[in-house]
């Protein structure tokens, strides 16, 4: 290959990359508004406004929103464009069934992946200190110590399917999860329950640490289905 053929193809492979990186980095911040709830369910995108914003192409706005459809962010929607996704009841009910499944394995995987102590970390987080956070409803804190555990079981269970997967339903959870914290009661229970969850993952029980989860899921679901008029 010539020195100019080369030169060519570098230059073809850093445009790309570029391509992609402003690509990436506009999922990751509108993927970031919509999971915070700064942007609700069925507010509008506009490719214009966020082409100026992030001083990129509509090319690259259309590639990111294709990405944000495909993991269940937003939908196009013909003669109007992009809108936030609204999941409704029955949504929400199919992705806990999948939850309860999915994250249960997740436990019992990262518990059978590692050593006992290894959750000595995690145990100490969702202490007293917790506890207090949870009591004074500093909800932030609470779901901060959720996403640590999450990602700790995610690592550990070593399964890159699993993470893929259930990244994809936590974003689209997320600010579901924010307003369900809000029910009084809620935090707490699941306060407890991850305590629970984590003193089995600490006796190296696998099976127990999984139906524990599992059960974790399922509660969270009665409390949807209890106050779903309230949360949608």
């Amino acid at each position: 290959m010539s020195y100019k053929n080369v030169t060519k193809l570098s230059s073809v492979v850093s445009a790309s990359k570029a391509r992609i990186s402003d690509t990436d980095r506009l999922v990751d911040e509108l993927r970031r508004r919509i999971v915070s709830n700064q942007m609700p369910p069925g507010s509008r995108i506009r490719e214009n406004e966020l082409a100026e914003e992030f001083d990129v192409s509509r090319s690259r706005v259309r590639d990111a929103f294709g990405i944000l459809e495909e993991r269940g962010l937003i939908e196009r929607i013909p003669n109007k464009g992009a809108v936030v996704m609204r999941l409704e009841a029955g949504s929400f009910l199919e992705l806990f069934d999948v939850r309860e499944v999915l994250e249960g394995l997740m436990v019992r995987l990262a518990t059978q992946n590692t050593e006992p102590e290894h959750w000595d970390d995690l145990i100490n987080l969702f202490g007293d200190d917790l506890a207090k956070a949870v009591e004074r409803n500093d909800f932030n804190v609470y779901l901060a110590a959720i996403a640590q555990f999450r990602q700790s079981c995610i690592n550990a269970s070593g399964s890159d399917t699993l993470r893929g997967v259930l990244d994809d339903i936590y974003d689209r959870v997320l600010s579901m999860t924010r307003r369900l914290m809000l029910v009084p009661g809620r935090a707490s229970e699941g306060f407890r329950q991850h305590q629970e969850i984590l003193q089995a993952m600490r006796a190296g029980n696998a099976v127990h640490a999984e139906e524990l989860k599992r059960a974790n899921i399922r509660s969270v679901r009665k409390w949807f289905l209890k106050y779903n008029d309230f949360l949608l």
